[in-house]
């Protein structure tokens, strides 16, 4: 029970990684408080949670939003009085070339992914500063370390999460607060799903191409990223700090062919 008694957030925990997250976090002992902008399926990961004996609440979350944020922390305090672990989870992707991608499309990557992500922290770590412990993990992507087709937009926000990782954990370091990012590679999640369903001809066929890219020839599971979480989140990673751990399948480690 590597997170016993432990107040866990994750934005964005409604589907994927977060979900993912979540239930894993429940399983090591947590008591784990799911923000989503989709209530819906906040609601279902926490009843889900719940069914399984662990111990979740929801709470719709807009991370874009300051005072969405605020409300979320304001019932979080009132329950626990403390917070453990904060998963800034929240993202979206953007697909196109540079100067194919809208001003409002960039706009909107930029307030998810990387906005999200201050105003979250922003709320929550003088919470940490307080009690002088806590564990931040911020999510980044392999892209911050390779280039990508098509994904410019996605790719300054990911870049920039994990800079802002190593400075968030230089700052925060003397409180006794932990910041560290993940970077996943090709996840098979519900949006990775619904994104080859509708963008190709033969999704099947475009699977088998994202496939080729990894070294082990398939792709990631939202719980590979989640036990990723896990160890980032447990006292297992005390020595570890404002590190990017890398969990992408051998993506940015070479080609297999």
């Amino acid at each position: 029970m590597r997170l016993q008694d432990r107040v866990c957030l994750i934005t964005g925990a409604g589907k994927g990684i977060g979900a993912a997250a979540a239930k894993v976090f429940a399983m090591e002992g947590a008591f784990v408080e799911i923000g989503d902008v989709d209530k819906d399926s906040a609601q279902r990961t926490a009843e889900a949670i719940q069914s399984a004996n662990g111990q979740a609440a929801w709470q719709q979350v807009d991370v874009t939003d300051e005072d969405s944020v605020a409300t979320w922390k304001q019932q979080v305090l009132e329950k626990h009085k403390h917070v453990d672990v904060l998963f800034n989870n929240a993202g979206i992707s953007a697909v196109g070339v540079l100067h194919e991608v809208s001003r409002e499309l960039w706009d909107r990557v930029l307030a998810v992914n990387l906005t999200g992500v201050y105003l979250v922290s922003k709320a929550f770590i003088p919470v940490m500063m307080k009690q002088h412990r806590g564990v931040i993990i911020n999510m980044s992507s392999c892209i911050a370390e390779s280039g990508l087709l098509r994904r410019a937009a996605y790719a300054a926000t990911k870049g920039a999460v994990l800079s802002m990782t190593k400075s968030m954990q230089v700052d925060y370091a003397p409180y006794g607060i932990r910041v560290n990012a993940l970077l996943p590679g090709t996840i098979l999640t519900p949006f990775v799903e619904d994104y080859l369903q509708h963008s190709y001809d033969d999704p099947s066929a475009a699977l088998a191409q994202l496939k080729q890219r990894q070294l082990g020839g398939e792709l990631g599971t939202p719980e590979d990223v989640a036990y990723a979480a896990l160890y980032l989140a447990s006292d297992e990673s005390k020595y570890v700090l404002g590190s990017g751990l890398v969990v992408d399948g051998g993506v940015t480690a070479g080609k297999p062919f």
